[in-house]
């Protein structure tokens, strides 16, 4: 089997375990009886796939088992199928071998199998350290307005729901109603953008610890990272500051606490401290673009990565300049990469088009909340302008796929689909045909 079929069945076995546990009545407090099967797929894909869409209100529907195994599903999604299988093979202290380090490689989208086993083992470490920090901060903060116990609960399940981008909360309305609150803002925000840097690049700051020695990967993924961020804040504010709907009646610094929250947490979390129901179109518009891009590569997040944004938009800046090369920091960008990143990209918006059309077919909704709804699933971002609980069965199956897909990365899926081939010995001729 291809690497990327194995990985396609890993994840869809945990999203079917997740979804008999979620059927059983001890997951939900409605008595007798859990989630039916396509609520109860949604919401595992959801945890799995770190989305944080929801179609029942988290909080109020699961029992502490079924939030227990919600966590779990998440965490497990965002460590991804293979880094929880090899954690478990070093815990059972039994051989990884080469077939299992080829999978690991294609699952961390790292360049070679040496030091995997390695970085798995640093991957779980700082996984544990940086959960362990958020919650401890958001338990003292929430200690303050809610017995200790239940602010320890919240402070684990946030912390792990933010640094693996999930988004998920126990409040109905989210976060909202700490929308000027600077300790939860920046402890929620500090977890979901170190979640959403990746790995690779957290050991690599950590190993040089000066921007001049990170490799090429890492400064393209904190400097886009920081630049989309900025952005993001800057329109949020612009866009919505009279907007009496979400942040016009606020104070002016609930009003930047607002617009950084959710300028930033678009291309990773699906946390919202403001009703995106209620943003302008522009607004949202925006908010696609940045969830499509997404967080950067071998992260928590999903979209088509941050890196791969930054190396179309430079070979478009080498084509238009008449260059040969694209080159960054005194580094030349293989046309290899090129091509995969377009490859990404067209998938990408082949898998989206597809699922938006058929969503026009099965919802009666806008189209601008459909597209929403679409794009935040295949970013794996989880926000929702209120229409996610309104989608009919159908509709659910749709977003479903498309969290599926936008967690294993559309090229990963379009592997897994077509199976392709090694390239065939024979060369044709070359001919040009007439482009643009």
């Amino acid at each position: 089997m291809h690497p990327a079929q194995i990985l396609v069945l890993g994840f869809g076995g945990l999203i079917l375990l997740g979804t008999f546990l979620f059927m059983l009545p001890i997951a939900t407090y409605e008595e007798g009886r859990g989630l039916n099967f396509i609520d109860a797929l949604f919401e595992a894909t959801s945890a799995v796939c770190v989305t944080g869409l929801a179609v029942v209100d988290t909080g109020t529907t699961f029992t502490l088992f079924g939030e227990i195994v919600l966590l779990s599903l998440i965490q497990v999604g965002g460590w991804g199928f293979m880094t929880t299988g090899i954690f478990m093979f070093i815990i059972l202290g039994k051989k990884i071998g080469l077939k299992e380090r080829l999978l690991l490689q294609d699952s961390l989208n790292v360049f070679s199998i040496a030091g995997v086993v390695t970085l798995v083992k640093r991957i779980i470490l700082i996984t544990f350290i940086v959960e362990l920090i958020g919650a401890t901060v958001l338990a003292i903060r929430w200690s303050f307005e809610m017995p200790v116990r239940k602010a320890i609960y919240y402070g684990i399940f946030h912390s792990i729901s933010a640094f693996n981008n999930a988004g998920f909360g126990l409040e109905p309305d989210n976060l909202s109603k700490w929308v000027g609150d600077p300790t939860v803002n920046l402890a929620i925000t500090s977890l979901f953008i170190t979640g959403g840097i990746g790995f690779t690049v957290i050991l690599d700051i950590w190993a040089k610890r000066s921007f001049r020695k990170l490799s090429l990967h890492s400064k393209i993924a904190l400097l886009m990272s920081l630049f989309l961020n900025i952005i993001g804040f800057l329109m949020i504010l612009l866009s919505e500051y009279s907007n009496s709907a979400t942040i016009a009646n606020l104070s002016f610094e609930d009003k930047l606490w607002a617009s950084y929250f959710q300028g930033v947490v678009t291309r990773t979390a699906g946390f919202n401290t403001i009703d995106i129901g209620a943003m302008n179109l522009s607004s949202l518009v925006f908010m696609m673009a940045l969830m499509f891009i997404g967080a950067s590569s071998g992260s928590t997040g999903g979209g088509i990565k941050v890196t791969t944004f930054a190396i179309i938009t430079l070979a478009f800046w080498a084509v238009v300049t008449n260059r040969d090369n694209v080159n960054l920091f005194k580094r030349r960008i293989p046309w290899e990469l090129v091509n995969k990143s377009l490859s990404i990209v067209v998938a990408a918006i082949f898998f989206i088009f597809l699922i938006f059309f058929l969503l026009t077919i099965t919802e009666k909704a806008d189209m601008s909340k459909l597209l929403f709804e679409t794009i935040s699933a295949f970013g794996t971002v989880g926000l929702s302008a209120n229409f996610t609980p309104e989608l009919s069965p159908f509709g659910r199956i749709l977003i479903t796929i498309m969290m599926f897909i936008g967690r294993l990365g559309p090229l990963t899926m379009a592997f897994a689909l077509l199976n392709p081939k090694k390239e065939a010995k024979v060369k044709y001729a070359e001919e040009k045909i007439l482009i643009g």
